[in-house]
């Protein structure tokens, strides 16, 4: 059996500074995102998925693959968007059974007042603090864990 080999002090004291800077960060932010625009953070964040795409529509399954969330989750969360009118439902043309999420004007409309907002609180809190330097650091940082995580199987 394979000895785990526990993280030293100074690891575990980093890891548990990024644990709670990430659980306080996303908190502020969804409760910001909530208070100024009524969006909540996975609202803001399929929005924005949809508006990096020129025809702002997606199959689900590219859509979860690319905010990484599971199907289900997804499949709830585009129900109770399109409810309030930010998302549809589109039939595909090419395939009878297939269907694309698409925003909508009013779903357009609530990113493009979110999103001054929501960035001016992303650079308040985050990209003013670190600096330029510090920013490119995190930056390479991140890229590595990020494709890391990239070759782990799913």
């Amino acid at each position: 059996m394979d000895e785990t080999q526990w993280l030293s002090p100074a690891e575990h004291q980093a890891w548990r500074a990024f644990i709670r800077l990430h659980q306080k960060l996303i908190a502020t932010l969804s409760r910001d995102l909530q208070s100024r625009s009524g969006l909540s953070g996975p609202d803001y964040e399929i929005l924005v998925a949809l508006t990096d795409v020129p025809e702002g529509r997606l199959r689900p399954q590219d859509l979860a693959k690319a905010i990484d969330w599971e199907q289900s989750r997804l499949s709830h969360q585009i129900a109770r968007m399109a409810k309030r009118g930010l998302v549809a439902r589109e039939e595909c043309a090419e395939d009878g059974r297939g269907v694309f999420v698409t925003i909508t004007a009013a779903g357009r409309e609530a990113i493009a007042a979110a999103a001054p907002r929501h960035v001016a609180t992303v650079r308040r809190l985050v990209i003013d603090v670190v600096g330029p330097e510090d920013l490119a650091t995190l930056e390479r940082i991140y890229g590595r864990i990020l494709a890391r995580l990239d070759d782990e199987p799913s």
